[in-house]
């Protein structure tokens, strides 16, 4: 046998030992991936990180492996607790989201994880403008989400209820400081502070209802969404410039209260309908 022809087999057996060795690497892969999601099943959070890891590192290009990683810390984070460990949980979640996202900015899995992250974490803040911060970065994300599936009901009705949770706690104080309380009727008695408020908010809040009716042409029994709308409208009317409008606006309110009160008694009696016999039979 000639040189060249040994230097070939030698090469290929390499070659060959190579591909083998990748192809069992993805294998064992797979395999940790199976028992990182029985584990995950069964509460074993930090069974399943582990095995999720180590599923990574035999495979880094496998998206899933990271992905479900992500979930994996997540489902330990605890909104609104001061525990160190939660929020190592925390941005472990956020930083294995964001490589899924280096690879497929487009994953609208990842995107939600995130857009619903950054708004949890809105809970136990209680600076104002700390808040509406978060708040912004929750938007960011859910707007992102609503681009890249626009079928997403729950990132139309998110991007309302964000609009809502920006314009309430700033009304409620505008209606102190004008002497209002919570159950008088608007609008607000002080023109200036309305009309400062209008010029800021107005558009905002029309972009919340807005996104709120895409929810519903999305899913036209959505009830949450229907019960936004009601607040929205309602709340809006304290800025109306005529007692025509703030009428309207209230006309609005009234009416998505109705429809959410009528869809949420219609599904329970749906629910109360479906009965073993009806779901099926007894045995």
């Amino acid at each position: 046998m000639n040189r060249k022809w040994t230097y070939l087999v030698a090469a290929l057996a390499i070659a060959m030992a190579l591909v083998s060795s990748t192809g069992c690497k993805k294998l064992r892969a797979r395999d940790d991936l199976n028992k990182g999601v029985q584990a995950f099943r069964n509460a074993r959070y930090s069974d399943a990180v582990d095995k999720f890891k180590e599923a990574i590192e035999l495979d880094p290009t496998f998206p899933t492996a990271r992905l479900y990683l992500a979930i994996a810390y997540f489902q330990q984070w605890i909104p609104g607790s001061d525990e160190p460990d939660n929020g190592k949980m925390l941005e472990a979640a956020k930083e294995q989201f964001n490589k899924v996202l280096q690879d497929d900015p487009k994953n609208a899995v990842a995107i939600e994880y995130l857009a619903q992250l950054n708004y949890s974490e809105t809970q136990g803040i209680k600076d104002l403008d700390q808040k509406i911060a978060k708040l912004d970065e929750a938007q960011t994300w859910y707007q992102k989400l609503a681009d890249v599936d626009q079928k997403n009901k729950t990132a139309f009705y998110s991007l309302g209820v964000i609009a809502w949770a920006k314009w309430y706690p700033t009304l409620s104080v505008a209606r102190a400081k004008a002497g209002m309380k919570p159950e008088d009727p608007g609008p607000l008695k002080d023109k200036k502070a309305r009309e400062e408020l209008r010029a800021k908010y107005w558009d905002m809040i029309n972009a919340g209802i807005s996104n709120l009716n895409q929810a519903l042409v999305i899913d036209a029994k959505y009830d949450d969404a229907m019960a936004y709308l009601n607040l929205l409208y309602r709340e809006r009317a304290d800025l109306a410039a005529t007692p025509e409008e703030y009428k309207g606006d209230i006309g609005q309110a009234d009416l998505w209260m109705q429809k959410t009160l009528d869809m949420r008694k219609l599904k329970a009696g749906m629910t109360a309908d479906v009965t073993p016999a009806a779901a099926g039979g007894t045995q």
